[in-house]
């Protein structure tokens, strides 16, 4: 057995507003680890308001990998973070480091800790559900989606264009529904330990309107502005960012201000209760109580991993 194959994967998941960040730092400085983020706006540089991105200076030195490493006009698809997501991983995993993977999408986790191929896809099939997604609009194709498989539909917010159309695309393509296209639950690597966090409903939504209230306090419509500057209208991935694209549409006076703050509470709780559904289903998530200190809830991470692997 390689050093690479006797290194841990630890993974940080839950709803957004759920304090994933602060848990997954406090894990990455106890077990000499790395934190990999699995967030696929985080990603992209110069949005960091808006995406709730942990500055550098409150990292406590852990280093971070797939922060700010895209443009906002560049797109990016589950497969291509994928692929980096697990570089990253490997590279830790060779070097003795822990990687700490967090993020909130069940699909992207999925992608980047399970065995996941991704359908094929047509170029033709393509073309043609994006002129209709640009000649219809999201919420109409949504709604066609909603008809021929209902559990993607829920899955997928009303204003992805993209995940729209490829979710439509692989049921053209495959004659059933997306969501079955997903693969059993089964990780791709030997030792993975997944952490959720469990936070009451109520809550949550309280978090989430605190939270965007304090980024429109730090400047949220100054860094949209700035950005878009920067091509992010333009960007078919970045601009349907929560708090982002409500943004936009007051930056284009289609909105008022107050409207588009609201806007995205209400979106972000609607996307809250779809990730906390997704996870939910996943027996192998371990979940611990919101209500306790990242110190305590890391000291029983760290002590079910000594547990795991005592058995190993």
């Amino acid at each position: 057995m390689s050093v690479a194959d006797r290194v841990p994967i630890v993974a940080v998941v839950g709803p957004t507003a759920a304090g994933k960040s602060g848990l997954a730092i406090e894990l990455a400085s106890r077990l000499g680890g790395e934190v990999v983020n699995a967030d696929s706006m985080q990603i992209y540089r110069g949005m960091d308001i808006g995406t709730a991105k942990v500055p550098p200076e409150q990292r406590g030195g852990v280093p971070h990998h797939l922060l700010d490493i895209l443009d906002v006009t560049e797109p990016a698809t589950v497969a291509e973070f994928q692929g980096m997501a697990r570089a990253a991983i490997d590279e830790c995993r060779k070097g003795g480091v822990v990687p700490v993977v967090v993020g909130g999408s069940a699909l992207y986790v999925r992608a980047i800790l399970d065995r996941f191929d991704f359908p094929g896809t047509d170029a033709r099939v393509r073309s043609r559900l994006e002129d209709e997604l640009a000649r219809e609009g999201a919420a109409r194709l949504h709604a066609r989606l909603a008809e021929r498989d209902p559990d993607a539909a829920a899955a997928i917010l009303p204003s992805n264009g993209r995940r729209i159309v490829r979710a439509l695309e692989v049921i053209e393509l495959t004659g059933g529904p997306f969501r079955a296209s997903l693969p059993p639950r089964e990780h791709v690597y030997d030792d993975v330990t997944q952490v959720g966090i469990d936070v009451p409903r109520d809550v949550l939504d309280a978090r989430i309107e605190s939270r965007v209230a304090a980024m429109w306090e730090a400047g949220l419509v100054e860094e949209v502005r700035q950005l878009e500057a920067r091509g992010l209208r333009q960007g078919r991935t970045a601009s349907r960012a929560l708090g982002y694209a409500q943004v936009l549409a007051f930056l284009a006076g289609e909105c008022t201000e107050e409207d588009a703050r609201a806007e995205t509470v209400r979106a972000t709780r609607r996307f809250a209760r779809r990730q906390d559904s997704w996870f939910r289903k996943d027996e192998r998530i371990w979940w611990v109580p919101f209500e306790q200190a990242d110190t305590e809830k890391a000291d029983r991470v760290v002590s079910r991993l000594g547990a795991l692997s005592a058995h190993t």
